[in-house]
């Protein structure tokens, strides 16, 4: 038997007293949704009619488990409260604000507050006693923003909405871009001399100063067409990269000391921190890379060059133990002695090449044979030899083919027999009689031969 009070379904005869489905043609016919969503029909009354929605305000939209027992006119207070009061600052830290919007897209009317000046004890109070402001928070955010109707309803990037590109999340203007750098420790003098600004770390004239007009006429407006939207790009695209550049050589002229340089204030830093003499060739190299300077840091830059150095001196190394190898030493207490040895005898060969240059500066000579000391034979001449050879202009091979000649003849003839002169045509008389002289004095002929 029924029970007094509660209402049922015409078709199934299931309990529709929180929520039921009333036929406005037909008399007493009320379907519970199911019935209603398979499109029943019992006597007169037929699917297509119309149809009005009777709502106890008990039922829920989600579920009892999942909703703490939210009823429907509770959730219809919430949207209401919502949509009054304005999501606004409602939460704080909580919820994905970026997403829902200030208001879920509701623009502000006069017959209601603007968004963000009511708070959620306000929005509490029009839901009902029941439910205190943090409850109320957390079943709109977790049902309606996090939940699955939130997924399917708000959009991730929500169009036509103003974006804050001077946010320092790595927006188009973001502070981020150009990170500032302590200010240079200069006095003031000579920052009014550079024009420096240290409290900005600008300069009155930077590079490319008139780069901010790509961007200072800019306005965005929500009518502008695909054309314009991507024009106006390009212009903030291009001051970027203006601003990265200038940014790029701040960097640079700090990390090479260039504003030290420019002062003149390096000189003495340097000899201060330079660890050890730079060669000819080594600054030889660093002027041939200079332009490899913009894509490496200083230190990076010197500990190349530093580097390099070590290479060079481990190379070196590598020379002297294969030069101890091929003269059979192996201990490197044998190699001590050898170099002691050998010290010891190019001292030698030093001492004696000295003393020849000093009997040849006595004898009014200059000790050097500059026009014949290259030619092939001058190392097997005596020091008179060259002296000789560099004042008749003739090469050290033609002299010692000569004095071969005139030797096997005087020989020849002491033995007595007869030899017949083979002296070289471009040998002349005058030539042939200082050689012989000279031969005659050194003993190598005697005097009845010359």
């Amino acid at each position: 038997m029924a029970e007094l009070g509660k209402k049922y379904c015409v078709y199934c005869l299931a309990e529709v007293s929180p929520l039921r489905f009333r036929c406005t043609e037909c008399q007493d016919i009320e379907l519970c949704p199911e019935c209603f969503s398979a499109g029943a029909e019992i006597g007169h009354h037929r699917r297509y009619h119309g149809y009005q929605l009777v709502d106890g305000g008990r039922f829920t939209l989600w579920g009892p488990e999942a909703e703490g027992g939210w009823t429907s006119r509770e959730e219809q207070l919430l949207l209401d409260a919502i949509e009054q009061f304005g999501f606004g600052n409602w939460v704080s830290g909580g919820a994905d604000e970026s997403r829902a919007g200030p208001c879920l897209g509701h623009p502000p009317r006069a017959d209601r507050p603007c968004p963000g000046t009511r708070s959620k004890e306000d929005m509490a109070a029009h839901v009902g006693a029941s439910r205190t402001p943090q409850e109320v928070m957390e079943h709109y955010v977790s049902m309606y923003i996090h939940g699955n109707l939130g997924k399917a309803c708000i959009p991730d990037t929500i169009p036509n909405r103003v974006t804050d590109h001077t946010c320092p999340s790595g927006g188009p203007l973001s502070p981020s871009l150009t990170t500032p750098l302590p200010p240079l420790d200069i006095s003031v003098a000579e920052q009014q001399q550079l024009g420096y600004m240290p409290l900005r770390d600008d300069y009155e004239i930077e590079y490319d100063q008139d780069a901010e007009t790509l961007i200072s006429g800019l306005s965005v407006n929500y009518d502008d067409d695909d054309v314009e939207i991507e024009l106006k790009r390009a212009h903030v695209d291009m001051y970027v990269r203006k601003l990265k550049e200038r940014q790029r050589r701040k960097n640079i002229a700090r990390d090479y000391n260039l504003v030290p340089a420019f002062l003149g204030k390096d000189k003495k830093e340097k000899e201060k921190t330079l660890k050890r003499k730079i060669t000819k060739e080594e600054k030889e190299l660093r002027l041939k890379l200079r332009p490899l300077y913009q894509f490496m840091s200083c230190k990076e830059f010197d500990d190349l060059f530093e580097n390099m150095h070590k290479e060079k001196m481990l190379r070196a190394k590598i020379r002297e133990l294969q030069r101890y190898r091929r003269n059979g030493i192996t201990k490197m207490e044998e190699s001590a002695e050898y170099e002691a040895a050998r010290h010891k005898r190019e001292k030698r060969k030093e001492n004696k090449n000295l003393a020849g240059s000093k009997r040849g500066k006595e004898d009014g000579k200059d000790g050097e044979f500059a026009a014949i000391e290259n030619l092939p034979g001058f190392e097997l001449l005596s020091d008179r030899e060259k002296v000789l050879c560099s004042s008749l202009n003739l090469s050290p091979a033609r002299y010692v083919t000569v004095k071969t000649i005139i030797i096997k003849d005087h020989l020849q003839k002491r033995q007595g027999i007869p030899s017949k002169s083979r002296l070289p045509s471009y040998l002349d008389k005058v030539l042939k009689k200082r050689i012989l002289n000279f031969l005659t004095e050194s003993g190598w002929i005697s005097r009845d031969a010359s």
